[in-house]
């Protein structure tokens, strides 16, 4: 998968040094990843939670931190759109975000 961008991930963990280890390992594994739906997704993130036909919400450092991605299957693209505190997540829908 093409991750777009790392850049909203470096600019939270730099806020929130304790999520960089976490949200590392998921860049890295993401951008290795070869997923053709959302079931293959939730085969290796089944704490993931997928919303709607794009959109999939993945618990980071022990459910601390939520990270959305909208996911394009055909183009193998994951686009960042949102990188949170569950309190900064709250105030958001993630449908639209």
């Amino acid at each position: 998968m093409h991750v777009i961008s790392r850049r909203s991930l470096r600019a939270f963990w730099e806020r929130h040094p304790d999520a960089e280890a976490a949200l590392e390992a998921w860049f890295h594994e993401a951008k290795r990843a070869h997923w053709a739906s959302s079931a293959d997704i939730k085969a290796r993130y089944g704490t993931a939670s997928i919303i709607g036909s794009e959109r999939v919400v993945f618990n980071i450092c022990g459910n601390r931190y939520r990270l959305i991605v909208r996911v394009n299957y055909e183009s193998q693209a994951l686009f960042i759109r949102f990188v949170g505190t569950h309190k900064e997540y709250d105030k958001i829908d993630a449908r639209t975000v």
